[in-house]
């Protein structure tokens, strides 16, 4: 099975492009058809999935694993005929192994207030994998303009606000972005991060025997989502060394020299099912962060708001008293 990993440059910026790319994202200098594109063997001997359920694609060894979406837990899953999956160019092998994993969960049920009392005694784990989530890193140079308004105001001044601006230079070695559709931004932002020092490359782990999600996001795509990313990263930088109040955050940020690498990254996927409906819980199987969906406790909710409504009307009444 054939893999493409693109790993071109324009000519003229040396910005990255793909080959879906008819002009330079960066420069607009047309790249040529020719000579776009490196192939590489895909060393997986598994047959490929489509859920219909949540969309995530993925590979899967019918030795090993059930037919079963390992994020939804959709059993519509259909064969994938495609044959232009990207080969991933370095692997982080789990450090947690499943028995930690599920130690994680069961603590986690019992550690909120909001949950049901009963809730950590009447979860009843009905599934446990081990995926393999796709990524692609991206590391460059960064040229940024910023501007915004500081509550900072020269001496004398009858502003609240000043408005100031300037230039920064940095350099990022790993911006994330997801290139799958099996976890969600929430579940992302809270696994994070992830130690690239722990990297293999691929034929170093036994990947024909868990299940791996394809890459379902090309790098075209990935490549304004790492700049979204980057954007975000400025701004909380020129926050945080403002030392003073700030708004109307503006950055335009230019990435020079930047590079990509597609990987692969340990995720446990876990459902447990309280009082017939079904929840999901995700780990890092590297670094043990992990997050995940549970029941409301009705009661503490109903009453903390009674607590709530309570002094309420009790500020009310020594408002009225005191008038």
């Amino acid at each position: 099975m054939d893999a493409l990993t693109l790993i071109d440059r324009c000519e003229v910026c040396e910005a990255l492009v793909d080959v879906e790319d008819l002009f330079c994202a960066n420069c607009g200098t047309e790249v040529p058809d020719q000579g776009r594109a490196k192939t590489h063997r895909l060393a997986i001997e598994a047959k490929n999935f489509q859920c219909r359920g949540c969309g995530a694609a993925m590979n899967y060894d019918a030795k090993a694993q059930g037919l079963k979406c390992p994020f939804c837990g959709s059993l519509d899953l259909v064969a994938d005929a495609s044959q232009g999956i990207l080969a991933p160019e370095f692997v982080l092998p789990f450090r947690l192994d499943r028995n930690e994993a599920e130690d994680r969960l069961r603590s986690w049920l019992g550690s909120s207030f909001w949950h049901p009392l009963d809730l950590r005694a009447g979860a009843q784990l009905t599934e446990l994998r081990a995926v393999y989530v796709p990524f692609w890193v991206f590391a460059t140079h960064v040229s940024t303009h910023w501007t915004y308004d500081t509550s900072r105001v020269p001496f004398g001044a009858s502003a609240s606000w000043y408005p100031v601006s300037g230039h920064r230079l940095a350099e990022y070695s790993d911006l994330w972005v997801p290139a799958g559709a099996g976890l969600d931004t929430r579940e992302t932002n809270a696994i994070f991060p992830f130690d690239l020092n722990d990297a293999v490359a691929p034929d170093q782990v036994d990947l024909a025997n868990v299940t791996v999600e394809q890459f379902s996001v090309s790098r075209r795509y990935a490549r304004p989502l790492a700049q979204e990313r980057l954007e975000a990263l400025e701004k909380a930088v020129l926050a945080a060394e403002a030392n003073a109040g700030t708004r109307n955050h503006h950055v335009n940020c230019l990435m020079t020299g930047a590079t990509s690498r597609p990987g692969l990254v340990p995720v446990y996927v876990l459902a447990y099912r309280y009082k017939g409906t079904l929840y999901r819980y995700v780990v890092n199987g590297q670094t043990g962060n992990a997050t995940g969906t549970a029941p409301l406790s009705l009661v503490r909710f109903g009453g903390v708001m009674g607590l709530v409504l309570l002094a309420i009307v009790i500020i009310i009444l020594l408002v009225m008293l005191f008038r």
